[in-house]
């Protein structure tokens, strides 16, 4: 014989109990509001690169900060290994700042690279290892969604002849994604320097183009009248 679901509600509710199983203390979009300013988000960023050996793949950690959008990318390695992956944290320290935007909290995912040595060495930092659960990309979006950006709008643009190279690019686009490109979560304003909105009728001056890495990167701009 089946039970109803409403029946065994009513026999929960006849002898006190509650109908639902505890929930934690807050939810995961509550937990991000809550940690937003100091809560950043790590992974890894392959890309294959031309070497006297052939191609190769190599690998950038990135950080993206959640409430500015801000992003930080360590130098490229062909071997990411538990070691190096550990000694990435305090140069991530120190590029992250000790302002507003202090990473407290940091959210990965299960890649095996990053493994016990790292978390140790967050905390060695006073920074809080979140590891999210398998084949949960949606739990990891800011970081996965500038790693696409970068891919899209830089690297697959480009032959990249080594590690070299690939940082040089890389930080090209950093400084046009931190300081000129506007993001729409934030206003459509930069996660460095944050410029007011542009009033075209209150800005008479020229607009001029600065462009980046041969003219793949564009950012308008409008000169002082």
């Amino acid at each position: 014989m089946k039970v109803s679901r409403s029946t065994v509600v009513n026999i929960l509710k006849d002898a006190g109990l509650p109908t639902g199983p505890e929930r934690g203390e807050a939810t995961w979009d509550q937990f991000i509001k809550s940690h937003a300013k100091t809560l950043w988000a790590c992974d890894f960023l392959r890309h294959r690169i031309v070497t006297k050996w052939g191609f190769r793949d190599a690998y950038t950690l990135v950080f993206v900060n959640v409430a500015t959008r801000r992003a930080v990318a360590t130098a490229s390695t062909e071997h990411p290994d538990a070691e190096w992956v550990a000694a990435q944290v305090p140069l991530f320290k120190a590029a992250a700042g000790d302002g507003a935007t202090e990473c407290r909290v940091l959210t990965r995912d299960s890649d095996t690279k990053f493994g016990r040595p790292f978390d140790e060495a967050l905390r060695a930092h006073n920074i809080t290892p979140v590891r999210l659960p398998h084949r949960a990309p949606n739990l990891n979006a800011h970081v996965e969604r500038f790693i696409q950006t970068v891919q899209d709008e830089c690297l697959n643009r480009f032959i990249v002849l080594g590690t070299r190279h690939l940082d040089y690019l890389i930080a090209e686009f950093l400084e046009h994604y931190n300081r000129e490109r506007p993001h729409s979560s934030i206003r459509f304003r930069t996660p460095v320097g944050r410029p007011p909105p542009l009033r075209l009728a209150d800005h008479p001056g020229t607009v001029r183009c600065r462009t980046r890495l041969g003219g793949v990167l564009k950012h308008y701009y409008r000169m002082a009248a």
